[in-house]
């Protein structure tokens, strides 16, 4: 194979991905140091564009960022105004009231948003101080100098779909070389999960514990909409099958977020994460709400629940990981993005005092003891116990431990300690054999909807003369491993209808259908085999969400 030749471009900073933790990054160097040299990369084909979040955001990151972002004009307008929680059967509810729950549950001060928007909007800001962002840029691998991270490759194009090699298209990309380089891709990166293995970053942590989070956007009767209501619901349909369960958030114009997170620790392969959520539409609370509404959006994402004790070491020589690349989810809270703001803040502020001291490419060592020591350390470890009691002993177990347990730390003590994570979701999966299946009712088309119908809402697009950018370790492991063992789950755990198995018996075969991937890495995550690598595809590709 011929070595390629790139150009480069130095920066004092390099930026992976412009959500809330890399545009908080390169918002703070730009306000520490106006000379400074900062680039943000995007893999999405605008900021914003694979942004999905509930969202009920906490403005404490955005108030030490930018103090005066509401004369700003930042897009955060519905301040939460009532807070239900409700405990589903599978034809009635349970009201938990607000009272006995911790002080750091309450929404009040918080704001329904849409992160996509918040994100447009700090990307707005962020150039207006000198940071150049470069949309529709992958950054497909990491370039190494010695034993450092000294940059990205950004911007290649034109591989052959087949041989992986360059095509007559091809276009090599740019090296972008920073004195620091800033992962903040999200959940599961394939840069930040690169860097973690390379530097054994885990090592000593419990293994990263995920959901997944699926949310549609609906218009409902506007005699129906009461602005500023966060609703949140556990119990039916997981029941005892998973943990997980839902949000609605009453938003501006008549709409409403309607989410539904599954934690993919759960044993049983045969569970169908999206068709949970689409039976959920169907309870009689929810399915009276949205009656005579319409679903204008749809997406899906990991979330990081592995909280304090399974965030990785954040530093390795000349890297940094912000946000979601570390794991930064209050889980009971269902709130990360003021932690991944306060988290790009802290790296800048750690990489500009190193750089005035005339360092580069090292370890940025303040920037880890400043998260784990600081507001958002403080915010984790309130809530650690809250999702291995779940795991371990169930809903009721988690609701009443957890909040005492949470009820204790408001005061520095604890009932537990610390509880560890036990094993990966990968290896929580249990065989088929050993678990039913599960029936689930066929879509309406009114309340509920298949899953390749959904996706187009999703206004998701792979440019198709490309590799694949999702791969198998081996080929062999679907059909010969996964489908006898665990009856192949990628069939039901991908939110995107991705994975196909097609024929029976000798004539069974394993498709992937990647122009569906809405890039949420469950796949990645919870394939019991290991066997699925997600790669970031070309620039510009994926989903195209318009406010998630």
């Amino acid at each position: 194979m011929s070595v390629i030749e790139r150009e480069s471009m130095d920066y004092d900073v390099v930026i992976v991905g412009a959500g809330p933790a890399g545009l908080s990054a390169a918002i703070r160097l730009k306000q520490l140091d106006a000379d400074l040299s900062v680039v943000v990369l995007e893999k999405g084909s605008e900021v914003g564009a694979h942004i999905l979040s509930g969202a009920v955001l906490d403005p404490s990151g955005l108030d030490a960022l930018i103090p005066d972002w509401r004369e700003k004009g930042a897009p955060i307008k519905t301040e939460v105004k009532e807070d239900n929680f409700f405990l589903l059967g599978p034809a009635g509810q349970i009201r938990i009231p607000n009272f006995p729950m911790p002080p750091l549950m309450n929404n009040h001060g918080n704001y329904i948003v849409s992160m996509a928007n918040v994100c447009r909007w700090m990307a707005q800001q962020a150039e207006e101080l000198g940071v150049e962002i470069f949309p529709g840029m992958s950054a497909s691998q990491l370039v190494y100098e010695g034993n450092r991270v000294a940059g990205v490759v950004a911007g290649e194009f034109g591989r052959d779909p087949e041989t992986g090699e360059p095509g007559p298209s091809y276009e090599p990309g740019m090296e972008l070389r920073g004195k620091y380089v800033f992962l903040s891709e999200g959940v599961r990166g394939s840069l930040a999960k690169e860097v973690i293995a390379k530097y054994e970053l885990s090592k000593g942590h419990c293994p990263q514990k995920f959901g997944i989070g699926m949310k549609e956007i609906w218009e409902i009767d506007p005699a129906k909409h009461r602005e500023g209501t966060v609703t949140h619901t556990m119990g039916w349909p997981l029941g005892s099958n998973a943990g997980g369960g839902s949000f609605i958030y009453h938003l501006e114009n008549n709409q409403v977020y309607v989410g539904f997170v599954v934690h993919l620790n759960y044993e049983n392969p045969h569970l169908y994460p999206y068709m949970e959520f689409q039976r959920f539409k169907h309870h009689p609370m929810v399915a009276e709400l949205l009656k005579g509404g319409k679903r204008v959006a749809y997406g899906a994402r990991a979330i990081s629940e592995g909280g304090y004790q399974s965030m990785p070491k954040m530093v390795a020589p000349g890297v940094a990981l912000l946000g979601c690349s570390v794991g930064m989810v209050n889980v009971p809270r269902i709130k990360g993005n003021h932690n991944a703001m306060l988290s790009g803040k802290a790296a800048a502020e750690a990489a500009y005092a190193a750089l005035q001291a005339g360092r580069s490419g090292d370890e940025l060592s303040d920037y880890e003891t400043e998260v784990r020591g600081g507001a958002i350390g403080k915010d984790l470890k309130k809530v650690r116990n809250v999702k291995p009691l779940w795991s371990k002993f169930g809903l009721v177990a988690s609701l009443m431990g957890g909040g005492l347990d949470m009820w204790l730390n408001t005061i520095g003590l604890t009932a537990f300690g610390t509880l560890r994570h036990g094993k990966s979701d990968a290896a929580a999966t249990g065989k088929a054999k050993d678990f039913p299946k599960i029936d689930y009712p066929k879509p309406d088309g009114k309340l509920s909807f298949d899953r390749l119908t959904n996706v187009a809402f999703s206004f998701t697009n792979h440019d198709e003369n490309q590799p694949a950018h999702l791969t198998l370790k081996d080929a062999g492991v679907p059909i010969r491993v996964n489908l006898p063992e665990y009856d192949e789950p990628a069939q039901r755990y991908c939110p995107a209808g991705v994975y196909e198995v097609l024929g029976e018996g000798k004539d069974a075969s394993f498709r992937i259908n990647f122009q569906n991937c809405v890039h949420c890495k469950t796949c990645d995550i919870k394939d019991p085999s290991q066997n699925i690598t997600w790669k970031t595809p070309q620039g510009g590709d994926g989903p195209n969400y318009p406010n998630m």
